[in-house]
């Protein structure tokens, strides 16, 4: 079945529930009103060209407009929300289409010409967030980007409204579409950028769309965990492909991992279906109260099991975890909360009024530690690679007398298993973005 574009009246709940929650921001903080930039277009060095426009996210958060340099919001407690569409007069290049969506019906709109026509509708006692940009300082802004603001703004981004979380399930669609081109791809020979030019036009979207940059790693690149090289001539043999790739809807990301085998059975794919498993564990952790380190610390006791049913270690599960074996073959964190940024920000944050709870010493990658409130949409991709690097730091410490080298020496060319999943804590089962848009192709 199809899923729908959200409709106005799910967008209005959406503004409305912002309101509430900025009304409340500035309140507590002491600033009678908002402004939020869209940001700028950014020229490379000693060039005039420009990089692609990437927007706020504070913005997009309000008004779901991608190419919108120059643009700003207003926000006053209250107040409809209003949005300064900046709409120059250019014949070098296609100024930005005014929106028509029904969703500009909750906006107060005024069209620029010029950025700096904004400086003279922005109210007294307002702060700004966004970029600065040249003669900012003369807009009358009290405070640009004011750190407690941020703080009870980017807390609160962290539970998904309605219209967020339905963006999130198309985004989820377009992103397991694109993936079942790839893997298609992938089986038919083409190369890691044959398998990118596949996806990207299965997604539908350019390349300065996608949310990240696709990681297409075949054979032993699949070690690399951020590999981006998207080689133009397919290896001689295919044995593994890894492909971690996104997509958007209305500026809400999807962030999916698959791992596919050139050929079924062997260690490489009891490894495959053995981690799968394990990660779907892992997906069903992701309820309202669940700190979220936990479901880290279970996938290094899945991680470990995996690893002596597999033979590739020779100690038990238990002692593959205490020596910190697990973290050769397992050494980046359990996942990240998602949402309009991949990294959604806000997860070290204490509360709502800041402070810091970073990750422990053992575990520092890991990009979220906050307990999970319903709505909160989070990614869960345990991983079991063959790093070279990592694998000859186990040799020098001893943790590299309890490895099956001979076992590793075989899995080695394949690079490594990744299975990443986008999942919303709820207060009963979690519901899986990923799993339910790629059964929808399934169906």
């Amino acid at each position: 079945m199809t899923q729908q574009v959200p409709s106005p009246a799910l967008f209005a709940e959406h503004i409305a529930r912002l309101g509430h929650t900025f009304s409340a921001a500035l309140e507590a903080t002491g600033f009678d009103a908002l402004v939020i930039g869209a940001g700028h277009q950014h020229y490379r060095f000693l060039d005039d060209q420009t990089d692609p426009f990437a927007v706020n996210p504070h913005f997009r958060l309000w008004a779901p407009i991608d190419n919108a340099p120059g643009s700003c919001l207003l926000i006053r407690p209250n107040q409809r929300p209003a949005l300064w569409f900046h709409q120059p007069e250019d014949y070098w290049h296609k100024p930005p289409e005014m929106p028509t969506e029904p969703w500009l019906d909750q906006f107060e709109l005024t069209v620029l010409r010029h950025p700096s026509e904004a400086k003279r509708l922005v109210p007294t006692g307002a702060a700004y967030i966004g970029e600065a940009f040249p003669g900012i300082g003369d807009w009358g802004f009290g405070t640009l980007n004011p750190q407690d603001l941020m703080d009870r703004l980017h807390w609160a981004r962290a539970v998904k409204s309605d219209y967020e979380l339905a963006c999130m399930r198309l985004a989820a669609r377009r992103g397991a579409r694109a993936h079942l081109a790839a893997a298609n791809a992938f089986h038919r020979g083409a190369s890691e950028y044959g398998i990118h030019l596949a996806y990207l036009a299965a997604s539908g979207h350019t390349e300065a769309a996608l949310p990240y940059p696709n990681i297409i790693a075949l054979n032993e690149g699949g070690s690399i965990l951020h590999y981006t090289e998207l080689q133009s001539h397919a290896p001689a043999q295919r044995r593994s492909l890894l492909i971690d790739a996104g997509a958007q809807f209305r500026g809400y990301a999807c962030d999916i991992t698959r791992t596919h085998a050139a050929t079924p059975g062997g260690r490489f794919g009891a490894l495959l279906g053995a981690l799968d498993a394990a990660e779907l564990k892992l997906c069903g952790m992701v309820r309202a109260g669940t700190h979220y380190p936990e479901i880290h610390t279970a996938a290094h006791h899945l991680v470990a099991e995996i690893l002596v049913h597999e033979e590739i270690v020779t100690c038990s599960a238990e002692v593959a975890v205490e020596s910190g074996l697990t973290a050769v073959f397992f050494p980046h964190g359990i996942g990240h909360l998602l949402g309009l940024q991949v990294h959604d920000i806000g997860g070290h944050q204490a509360s709502a009024s800041g402070g810091s709870n970073p990750p422990p010493t053992a575990n520092r990658y890991l990009r979220l530690t906050r307990t999970l409130d319903a709505g909160t949409v989070v990614t869960i991709e345990p991983g079991i690679y063959f790093i070279d690097l990592l694998l000859r730091q186990a040799k020098k410490d001893g943790r590299g007398k309890d490895i099956a080298w001979d076992v590793v020496d075989q899995l080695r060319p394949y690079g490594g298993v990744r299975v990443e999943d986008d999942v919303v804590a709820t207060t009963g089962a979690p519901e899986n973005l990923t799993r339910d848009a790629f059964a929808e192709f399934d169906a």
